[in-house]
């Protein structure tokens, strides 16, 4: 029984590579195995939640990175307003490197400070970038406290998931 179309005499199947494990599926085991405090510790660093890390750590162990993730996706989506007050009040403003310039620094340091004073915490976002940043905060400053809870929430579960990934990596939360 022959699987697939035949190839022609003249060309030849290369055989698929191996696939080749990334770096996040090597340091699942060692997630599933941790000790229970070992497990909190890395999970409270990227979303300082308790009922959040204490539910991801109690479905141990995952067979997957991709369901690791869906697991913190879904305790995110749980959280209750005060789990969601407990994970904004521990975050902070996003850093720029080094070499930025200095008025970048201030707008930073500036919208942020409104956007604090607005909404009572540090604005969180999942980007990166410092223009989609700034105009995100700037943005957001516009929304009604109920509008921007629901948007910090979902900034906070995206969080989650890239701390996590990195914490698999071994390049930290």
């Amino acid at each position: 029984m022959t699987r697939g179309p035949q190839l022609p005499a003249h060309r030849v199947a290369i055989p698929a590579l191996p696939e080749q494990p990334s770096p996040t599926h090597t340091r699942l085991p060692a997630f599933n195995k941790a000790s229970s405090a070992e497990t909190h510790a890395i999970l409270l660093a990227c979303l300082h939640s308790e009922t959040w890390a204490t539910r991801v750590a109690t479905h141990r162990p995952y067979p997957t990175v991709d369901a690791l993730l869906a697991a913190a996706d879904e305790a995110a989506y749980d959280l209750t307003r005060g789990d969601l007050a407990e994970a904004l009040a521990a975050e902070s403003m996003p850093t720029l490197p080094p070499e930025t310039y200095a008025a970048a620094h201030m707008a930073l340091s500036a919208a942020h400070a409104a956007y604090e004073a607005k909404f009572g915490h540090a604005f969180v976002i999942a980007a990166t970038d410092l223009d989609d940043t700034l105009e995100a905060i700037r943005s957001r400053l516009l929304n009604d406290p109920e509008d921007e809870r629901v948007v910090a929430a979902e900034e906070l579960r995206e969080l989650a998931k890239q701390r996590l990934v990195n914490a698999l990596r071994g390049a930290g939360p």
